[in-house]
């Protein structure tokens, strides 16, 4: 088999979870090899390893095992983050599933599928691993929240969604720094059946968690996009140097910051908040400023990309992009 996608989609849980209804806790330790990405992944570890184990015999289950669990009569490898092996490897790789594949089945795992070789990727059955969707990811944060007995906003949990761009796993690890900082402030809510509940209250608590996630993974606040954008309609060069001087760049925000947050704010119409008076920009711009500001969008991150300076590209940027509002 063949697991590809985007990371933090499920893809190492769901061979593991599969593995475990396989053969069950005991049975698992002498019948399955798992290699990620702090293994060698060059030739020796194929021809040492891995054809190693792929050669033994199988192991026979107790009775318990059997009454429990299906128990098939085959070993099962599973190779993560594959995309990273050498040309070599993957040969070898090749060769050692075609010999052993009475005994032992192989499961790999990569981000790109373009990076295994046709050879071994035509002798798998692939599956595709797409993003979950924002409602599944937010009922899972939920979840955890509630089993952990944390206090989180709704809206925070949906701001920690946006950051991790559809990773899951990148969103639980941010879930538990934010609850390191969050846990001298909040206190677990408990209603009449002992029951933590998820606030999603208005206010100053809702405003800390929101300003708190911006503070923790360096953005930029909403309010300070909004001033910035207001700012660029005007088309005064001296007042877009001024407060680029003393809102970004004495702030310690990146460039790229700066530049995803035009794009989301003047592309997409992200972070305005319902019940604020922050206008949608994104909706009286037509087709074609949309086009243009993200053809200076583009150009400049390829020039940051390329090493270019980040104060002198985001003031050229702010500047074009103010003659177009």
């Amino acid at each position: 088999m063949l697991f590809y996608g985007p990371p933090g989609t499920g893809k190492t849980s769901t061979i593991l979870a599969m593995a475990k209804e396989l053969y069950g806790p005991t049975l698992m330790k002498s019948r399955v090899l798992e290699l990620n990405a702090s293994d060698e992944r060059g030739i020796s570890i194929i021809r040492d390893k891995v054809k190693t184990f792929a050669r033994l015999s199988v192991s026979n289950p107790t009775r318990e095992d059997r009454a429990k669990y299906p128990c098939p009569p085959y070993k099962l490898i599973i190779l993560d983050e594959a995309d990273s092996m050498t040309g070599d490897a993957q040969s070898a790789l090749r060769r050692t599933m075609e010999t052993y594949s009475g005994i032992t089945r192989f499961c790999l795992i990569c981000n790109y599928v373009t990076r295994i070789i046709d050879p071994l990727a035509s002798r798998c059955s692939k599956f595709r691993f797409k993003s979950l969707d924002e409602k599944s990811a937010l009922e899972r944060l939920k979840y955890i929240c509630i089993q952990e007995k944390i206090e989180v906003q709704e809206s925070t949990l949906k701001q920690v969604l946006h950051i991790s761009e559809g990773d899951l796993r990148r969103a639980i690890n941010y879930l538990q720094s934010l609850n390191k900082l969050l846990v001298q402030e909040s206190a677990s809510v408990e209603d009449e059946d002992g029951d933590i509940e998820l606030l999603d209250s208005d206010g100053a608590e809702k405003e800390s968690q929101g300003n708190l996630i911006q503070d923790m993974f360096g953005f930029i606040p909403s309010e300070e996009m909004n001033k910035l954008i207001q700012v660029l309609q005007k088309k005064n060069l001296n007042d877009i140097m001024s407060f680029l001087d003393d809102h970004v760049f004495m702030q310690g925000y990146s460039a790229s910051i700066i530049i995803n947050g035009l794009h989301d704010k003047l592309l997409l119409g992200l972070g305005a908040d319902d019940d604020s008076d922050d206008v949608d920009l994104s909706l009286s711009l037509d087709n074609l400023t949309k086009n243009k500001i993200s053809k200076i969008l583009f150009d400049t991150d390829c020039k940051l990309s390329n090493g270019s300076d980040e104060t002198i590209q985001v003031l050229n940027c702010s500047i074009q992009i103010s003659q177009l509002l």
